[in-house]
């Protein structure tokens, strides 16, 4: 293929890193962006071959950084074109909705919604001019399905999901395509060290207390069955040399497709009382009585 360049952000770790590896084995001109530069470091560690490697370049982005995204939009006009962007950048707090300070949200939602505007809105116009170009968008299969204790991260992933629906509507006329990656759990570290866990999840007087301990027990139960990230990279990958991108949404990995099927067929009654039994072994008995299903005489 003749040498096209895609961008990605968030590729110090995880999907982004990896991504970043597979984009510049198939022929890429790769733009690895991360907050910190010196955490470029971990390509080292991966032994590339040299000619990989050299296809691989290093730009600061902070995609919630005014300053820095000036910096970043700047540099694009001396590019000749973009061809890909992958919007990787994320983290995910933790917590029930009402122990999240509303200061973490906004730091929630300018990273994984605010921050896929601001770059995509930064490359947009040359991908306008170009008459060509692809928006791929990092989401999670919690941005379809809820999960109590993680509301803020998957309150961002909702809206991302939105956000890319209508992008894709918008861009149709000008020849850009915009499409959805969907995975389910993978071996990565938003769940474990990129998760923030604020103060006040952790109080052991906190009336969640009870329930929270219980959703970090099965989300460390659930590990073993995490897939391998080089999946995701490798998709993306495809999508990314992919003439268009046929679907809007492309889910990925164990159970993604069957929970967001399941979320369709069963009744919203049954699958709450599911989850609730499941994942709140600590709930009073009057509360939980109320899940029971009502006999006949009762």
């Amino acid at each position: 293929m003749s040498e096209k360049t895609v961008i990605i952000t968030g590729s110090s770790s995880g999907f982004g890193m990896l991504t970043a590896i597979q984009c510049a084995k198939k022929g890429f001109r790769v733009i690895a962006t991360m907050r910190n530069l010196d955490k470029k470091e971990v390509f080292e560690a991966q032994e590339l071959d040299p000619d990989v490697r050299n296809r691989i370049e290093f730009k600061q982005l902070d995609v919630t950084n005014e300053a820095s995204l000036k910096t970043f939009t700047d540099w694009l006009e001396e590019l000749d074109r973009v061809d890909v962007v992958v919007n990787n950048a994320g983290f995910a707090i933790g917590g029930f909705l009402e122990q999240v300070p509303l200061a973490d949200f906004r730091r929630q939602f300018d990273t994984n919604v605010l921050g896929v505007v601001a770059v995509t809105q930064a490359v947009l116009p040359k991908m306008r001019k170009q008459k060509a170009g692809k928006i791929l968008n990092v989401s999670s299969v919690s941005g379809r399905i809820g999960f109590p204790a993680l509301s803020a991260y998957v309150a961002s992933k909702h809206a991302l999901e939105g956000l890319t629906e209508s992008l894709r509507l918008e861009m149709k006329p000008f020849g850009i395509d915009v499409g959805l990656i969907e995975p389910g759990s993978f071996r990565t570290n938003i769940w474990s060290s990129g998760m923030e866990i604020p103060n006040e999840v952790n109080n052991p007087d906190s009336p969640y207390a009870p329930y929270i301990k219980g959703i970090w027990d099965e989300l460390n139960n659930q590990k073993k069955y995490h897939g391998n990230p080089n999946d995701v990279a490798q998709m993306v990958t495809k999508l990314a040399m992919a003439d268009t991108l046929k679907k809007l949404r492309y889910p990925i990995g164990s159970g993604a497709r069957l929970n967001m099927l399941m979320k369709q067929i069963i009744p919203w009654s049954l699958l709450e009382k599911t989850v609730l039994r499941k994942l709140y072994p600590a709930m009073p008995e009057d509360q939980e009585k109320r899940l029971r299903p009502v006999e006949s005489g009762d």
